[in-house]
């Protein structure tokens, strides 16, 4: 995804987690962050921060702080809703039937719902083999797979690996149960970390930060739920996925 009117700033102070005060050539402006968690190690008096102008009429603030360079040089997308979009790009390249967006599952929306069709020659085998354990009918497989994607962005770095969340998450920590609980249902569940900088391939979880989301990511990964990670490459006006560990 790229980004249009990109203005580049620099960070003064946050007063509140929706805002931010920035100068921009000489002058000071209140801009929106685009990003709730707290972001503490990246938004620092005199930090390197880019803008965009969406240009939506009626807003209170002109610009939206969307990146920043951290001071050991990297530079990090902090964009909450950049990660749903790239995915998005990404899966479209993908061989999927039907992609949906923000799929009510149980009691939540989880942000990608995909089919993909089985082989007739993988579905008769797999078939065969359930013929075997039970009779068939309403819990025979389907000759459709069906995925659930729950994406979260990685703005958190320490020492060349990802930590998540920055700050505590219960939506988070509810929605990778309803994936355990999708995995026994009989669908392809992943929850998949967008890592919004260079350089890191990894994501662990914060346990310190919020300790019942990693006790949730480990029962997930028992569970059998796709942990997948997503590289990118960040520019200033730009977030792109670039592989998939």
């Amino acid at each position: 995804m790229k980004y249009s009117n990109i203005q580049k700033a620099t960070f003064i102070k946050r007063p509140n987690r929706f805002i931010a005060e920035v100068e921009i050539e000489g002058q000071k402006e209140i801009v929106h962050v685009k990003n709730t968690g707290r972001c503490k190690e990246l938004l620092i008096p005199g930090a390197e921060v880019w803008l965009t102008a969406p240009g939506t009429p009626d807003r209170k603030t002109k610009y939206d702080l969307v990146a920043v360079r951290k001071s050991n040089g990297i530079l990090f997308n902090i964009d909450s809703q950049a990660p749903n979009k790239v995915v998005k790009e990404w899966l479209e390249k993908k061989d999927y039937d039907l992609i949906k967006p923000e799929y009510t599952y149980g009691d939540s929306r989880i942000d990608f719902y995909m089919e993909k069709a089985v082989s007739r020659e993988r579905y008769l085998k797999e078939d065969r083999i359930l013929a075997g354990k039970q009779s068939l009918g309403e819990n025979s497989i389907s000759e459709k797979e069906r995925f659930l994607m729950e994406v979260k962005g990685c703005t958190l770095e320490v020492d060349g690996i990802g930590y998540f969340p920055d700050a505590p998450t219960e939506r988070g920590v509810k929605h990778i149960y309803e994936l355990i609980k999708a995995k026994e249902e009989g669908y392809n569940a992943a929850l998949a970390f967008v890592i919004q900088m260079d350089g890191v391939k990894e994501v662990r979880p914060n346990i310190e930060t919020h300790p019942e989301f990693g006790i949730a990511f480990e029962e997930a990964k028992k569970a059998g739920v796709k942990i997948i990670f997503y590289t990118c490459h960040v520019t200033s006006d730009e977030l792109v996925i670039v592989g998939m560990t």
